[in-house]
This record gives C-alpha cells, sequence and structure tokens, in this order.
C-alpha cells in the first residue's frame, strides 16, 4: 500500500513538471533583429597624400658671446623671454675701455696738431722755392715731414675707431628677434671675448628665432619617387604647400612651404631629408617639437567614404556590413585608404548605392536579419579641431 502511494506522487510530480516545461516552451519568442543604422556612403572629391613626421628646428640659433673682455655688470632679459631685434641684453663695465677712447682721442688731437704744422710748412717752403730764397732741399725735407704727419693722423684715427668699437661692444644687442635661453654667467663675474674667437670666450647665453620655424622631415625612396612624378607635373606654389599638425592640435589647420629637398638619399637609412617653412606668429611653435605633415600629390578626386567605425578587421583583410533589399547583413570585403575628416576612405569594395551599416555593428551576425533605420555621415572639416562639423 506505501509503495503504491509514492509511485502514485512521482508520477503525478512527473507530470507537473512536463506540464510547466511544455508551457514555458510555447511562450519562448524569437529576439527581435536588431537596430541598426545605415547610409551610403559620402561621396566627396579628396586628393592624394603623403604623410610624415617632422620635427621644429629654428631658423637662426645664435651663442651669444662678448667680443671684449672684462666685468659683467647687467642682465637685461628674463630667461625664456621674446626679445626683439636690437634689445640690449648685456652690459660689461665700459670703464677701461672709456679710457682707452679717451687715450685714443688725445692722440688724434696730437696728431690733427701736428698734421696742420706740418702742413704750413710746407707752403712756407714752396712759396720761399719759388722767391728762390729757399731750396729745394728744404721743400723736399718738410714734405716728408708732412707726409708723416699724414700717417701719424691715419694712425690715431685708426686707433680712435678701434677703441670705439671696444667701448660700443661693452653693450650686447640682440641679433634678431627670439627666444632667450637661460643666461649662463652671473653679474659681477670677470667674462673673456675675442673678436674673431681667436681665443676661449665666454658663452653668456643662447637665442634662437622662432618666427617663422624649419620643419625638419624625411621621405622613403617610394614617397620621394611620387614626390618627384607630382612636382614635374604640378606648377606654382601650390606644388610646394604643406599641412601640418603639431603634438597638441587635432586639426591640420596649419599651412607651410616645402623650401629644401637634399640632393641625396641617404644609404643607410634609405630616405631623403626635407624641409619646410612654417609661419609662427602667435609663437606657439617650439623648436624641438613635433608635427604630422600631410602633402598633397594628387588633384581632388571623387571618393566613397564612411565611418571608421564601420569598418571591421577580418585577419589580414577589411570588411563591413552591407544590408540588401530583404534586410540581410552580408559581409563585404573592402580595401581602405586613410582618414580623411574623421572618415575612412574606401579605396574599393563599395558601390555609392550600397548601405552599409554604420551603427549597431556589435549587435549584427554575418547573414542574419536586421531592422534598419536611416543614419548619416558628416564629413568633419580638417582644418578645424575635433567637434567642428562640415
Amino acid at each position: 500500500m506505501g509503495k503504491a502511494v509514492v509511485l502514485t506522487a512521482v508520477v503525478a510530480v512527473s507530470a507537473t513538471t512536463y506540464y510547466l516545461q511544455s508551457s514555458n516552451a510555447a511562450t519562448v519568442v524569437a529576439p527581435p533583429p536588431p537596430s541598426v543604422a545605415i547610409s551610403a556612403p559620402l561621396r566627396r572629391d579628396i586628393e592624394s597624400r603623403l604623410g610624415f613626421l617632422g620635427q621644429f628646428s629654428a631658423v637662426d640659433r645664435v651663442e651669444i658671446r662678448a667680443q671684449v673682455g672684462g666685468t659683467l655688470m647687467q642682465i637685461r632679459f628674463k630667461d625664456g623671454e621674446i626679445v626683439h631685434k636690437g634689445d640690449l641684453l648685456f652690459e660689461i663695465d665700459p670703464e677701461p675701455y672709456q679710457i682707452k677712447m679717451s687715450e685714443a682721442v688725445a692722440s688724434l688731437e696730437s696728431a690733427k696738431a701736428r698734421m696742420t704744422l706740418a702742413t704750413r710748412q710746407l707752403i712756407r717752403a714752396q712759396e720761399l722755392q719759388r722767391s728762390e730764397a729757399g731750396t729745394v732741399e728744404n721743400v723736399d725735407q718738410t714734405a716728408a715731414e708732412r707726409s708723416a704727419a699724414q700717417a701719424s693722423l691715419d694712425d690715431a684715427n685708426a686707433k680712435v675707431r678701434d677703441a670705439k668699437f671696444d667701448l660700443d661692444r661693452c653693450r650686447i644687442y640682440a641679433p634678431f628677434s627670439g627666444r632667450m635661453g637661460t643666461h649662463l654667467i652671473s653679474i659681477g663675474n670677470l667674462i673673456s671675448g675675442s673678436r674673431a674667437a681667436s681665443s676661449p670666450t665666454t658663452l653668456l647665453a643662447t637665442i634662437v628665432s622662432l618666427d617663422p620655424m624649419y620643419l625638419d622631415f624625411d621621405m622613403s625612396e617610394n614617397d620621394f619617387a611620387v614626390f618627384q612624378n607630382v612636382r614635374a607635373k604640378q606648377k606654382g606654389s601650390q606644388a610646394h604647400m604643406v599641412n601640418i599638425s603639431p603634438t597638441g592640435d587635432e586639426g591640420f589647420s596649419r599651412e607651410g612651404v616645402l623650401n629644401f629637398v637634399d640632393n641625396s638619399l641617404d644609404r643607410s637609412s634609405g630616405t631623403i631629408h626635407a624641409r619646410a617653412v612654417i609661419p609662427n606668429s602667435d609663437f606657439s611653435l617650439t623648436p624641438g617639437g613635433f608635427a604630422r605633415i600631410r602633402l598633397a600629390v594628387t588633384t581632388p578626386q571623387p571618393a566613397l567614404l564612411i565611418p571608421d567605425i564601420a569598418v571591421l578587421a577580418d585577419q589580414t583583410d577589411r570588411m563591413v556590413y552591407v544590408v540588401g533589399g530583404d534586410d540581410v547583413a552580408t559581409p563585404r570585403k573592402v580595401e581602405v585608404g586613410d582618414l580623411r575628416g574623421g572618415l575612412r576612405v574606401i579605396r574599393s569594395g563599395l558601390a555609392p548605392t550600397d548601405k552599409v551599416i554604420i551603427d549597431g555593428i556589435p549587435t549584427v551576425h554575418p547573414g542574419a536579419k536586421v531592422s534598419p533605420h536611416d543614419g548619416s555621415i558628416q564629413f568633419q572639416s580638417e582644418a578645424a579641431p575635433q567637434g567642428t562639423k562640415s
């Protein structure tokens, strides 16, 4: 009797479980297709470019050294300050050179007096010789004395100029507008100077020019061949224009001019050195800083662009999802180019009428249905900071 009751309970439980599972199975519904945004590729005229990484350098860099020695009396700039051409930078004690200048001026006055006397004596000797009261020998002697006086006068003039040269060099001025480095000698120190740097001189500071700046970079042999081909076809200044994006900038808002390409390739690196000149009126660029460089190598031509997020990596290939009339997501292999205006250039694999999934991609499976809605592709101005649309 007990076994019968247990068996009846087991059957009842089994029946209840089967009923519940059947009921749950009946209520399970397949999930809806994922919602995705689709759009035709954006068509835009763009040019092919070469890209490089460059480093800024100063057009002019000068070591400030004294041409005369003495005690440093004044420093007229602050470290790192921007100065202008002709600004006073350093002052050396002028007193020894003022003494030398006074001596030279005194010698000049004496030479002038001697020259005046010798001239008068020569005139008198010539007058006496014409009246037969003097001799030819007397005329020759006074002429020689006048020549000696003239030589003394010339020497005195040279000594005055020499003394003035040294006195003027006690004040050191900025040779051009630029940014000063730190001062390397303090006030009160005795410094050495040399006019022709024939003896050791004291380095006082350095100054670098800021506007314009050089941007140095290297081209590979292949890029240089492309550049040469383009330069042979293009004429005018446009063939040498470059756009740059310094570190910290998000757009290529600055322009420059390519002004130098070296005359030979470096055998060890397989590159050739090039240089652009970049305006820097706001002094925001600094020697030693880096920037990306773009150099256009073709005229603008039609191209297709899609958001970079829509391009998926498939091992070594790239693919996008295309939605057909049956709302099925089909993978499509594409060949991609560089980024333009925040979008990826599609070189091949897409037609202008294809509907590409541009949002909702993580929920998509190849060959599965999707629920598409219209999206839009925005081209971002490359000359403006990120976030500005055009």
